[in-house]
């Protein structure tokens, strides 16, 4: 994975650059192997990362980094953006869900990307989690179990 979020900053970068944002990823202290669909993978951070980046003001600081616990990888993606309000929290991983209606849609976006992440996140078994404090920032979270999955099998 430290490969992969390296990527994504990289290619990421100059947008981050345009509004003059500090983007960057701490890379972990041993590689980590996520199973899962490496394009819907790719699909979740880069949805994640780019909102961070859409809903953060110039000079803002988006960081990239891993921890771990016994069960899951975390991946979190930590931005001192706007933040979002208490009782918006619970709603965002909702589909067509706008924090801010006026201002999404002048920053375009169909409100189903938290959506979809969170269900790409749950068909790997893991979960997609927010944490945020009216303007002072946000932190999303992508878990990822450990364990590689165990498929499905039919008798033959």
């Amino acid at each position: 994975m430290n490969e992969f979020l390296y990527l994504t900053v990289k290619q990421n970068k100059i947008h981050a650059e345009g509004k003059h944002q500090q983007l960057s990823f701490e890379s972990y202290e041993k590689d980590v192997v996520i199973h899962g669909d490496r394009d819907r993978v790719g699909q979740v951070v880069n949805n994640i990362v780019t909102n961070a980046m859409k809903y953060s003001l110039e000079q803002a600081s988006i960081k990239i980094y891993i921890t771990e616990d016994d069960i899951y990888y975390k991946i979190s993606v930590k931005d001192t953006g706007m933040g979002i309000a208490r009782e918006d929290l619970p709603r965002i991983f909702e589909r067509f869900y706008r924090v801010d209606k006026a201002r999404s849609r002048a920053m375009g976006g169909t409100g189903l990307g938290l959506a979809i992440a969170k269900e790409i996140m749950e068909s790997h078994g893991g979960k997609l989690t927010a944490e945020s404090e009216y303007g002072k920032g946000t932190t999303m979270t992508m878990w990822f179990p450990k364990k590689p999955p165990e498929l499905p099998c039919k008798e033959v």
